[in-house]
């Protein structure tokens, strides 16, 4: 009687847990950002001068107002991959919206806390609940703390994906309300206008903020590199390791099968009971 044989498993490929996501590139820019952090602390808190009025409290811009752009960024990369996951059912984009809303969250909150620092000896207060500039931005960090939450009760990765997407979608409407509010509800706000178009910035100010804004830009660059690619490990790791599961599984079967046709009449002694 003949016998076919199955045919051989497709190579599972199994990430490797130390493998990390450095590479030559990311590491040089890693080098870049230390190099360029430190650089711009020496600017803003030793070279540049005090301000008229609001004295020494006025180098927190070098950190406030790039953050502020950098989690900006975050927010809208979060939407166009968002706008990706519905329109094309990409895993690929929902790690990319992922990466942009955790950055992006982390760059809001440092704003927030910048802030809050600037605010006490400016306005003297640590928060006013009536300003229309704190509002929003806060508004803005808890809806993308609901996002990273939800994300994180959704066993099912398709589900996970597209509400989470819709989720971003509503959320990154408040961007253009946050960075417009001065302006629009000039009225209902401590929050000085924007100190890139009233003009007076200007020589070691003005260079040390552009400095800040291609600084924070490595450092979102470098960001968002490594956590896209821990994602898609996480990724691999998920469905690679389901796939070996598997297929060891059908191997012990199979094996199991074999057996039995080679040896009919053998079969496993019961417990407790006589050969």
């Amino acid at each position: 009687m003949a016998t076919t044989t199955a045919p051989p498993e497709k190579p599972v490929k199994v990430v490797e847990p130390g493998s990390g996501t450095g590479s030559r590139t990311t590491r040089l820019l890693g080098l870049a950002c230390l190099v360029g952090v430190a650089v711009l602390m020496v600017f803003a808190f030793a070279l540049t001068e005090a301000d008229l009025v609001q004295q020494d409290v006025v180098r927190m811009i070098y950190i406030h107002v790039p953050s502020a752009i950098a989690g900006y960024t975050g927010f809208v990369i979060t939407a166009i991959a968002s706008v990706m996951v519905l329109w094309k059912k990409s895993m690929w984009w929902d790690i990319v919206a992922v990466a942009g809303a955790e950055i992006g969250l982390l760059f809001t909150g440092l704003m927030l806390a910048t802030g809050v620092i600037w605010g006490r000896p400016t306005w003297n207060t640590w928060w006013e609940w009536g300003d229309v500039r704190l509002m929003t931005a806060l508004m803005l960090f808890l809806v993308y703390v609901g996002y990273l939450a939800y994300r994180r009760v959704v066993p099912s990765a398709d589900v996970r994906a597209r509400r989470s997407a819709i989720i971003a979608l509503v959320g990154v409407i408040n961007v253009p309300i946050v960075n417009r509010s001065v302006e629009w509800w000039a009225s209902r706000t401590l929050h000085q206008q924007s100190s890139l178009s009233d003009g007076k910035l200007e020589d070691l100010t003005l260079f040390t903020l552009a400095m800040g804004f291609v600084v924070f830009a490595m450092v979102f660059a470098w960001m968002l590199i490594h956590r896209f690619r821990i994602g898609w490990l996480e990724l691999q790791a998920d469905t690679v390791g389901l796939q070996a599961a598997m297929a060891e599984r059908r191997a012990q079967m199979e094996a199991d099968i074999d057996d039995a046709v080679a040896h009919p009449g053998v079969s496993e002694p019961i417990e407790g009971g006589s050969a």
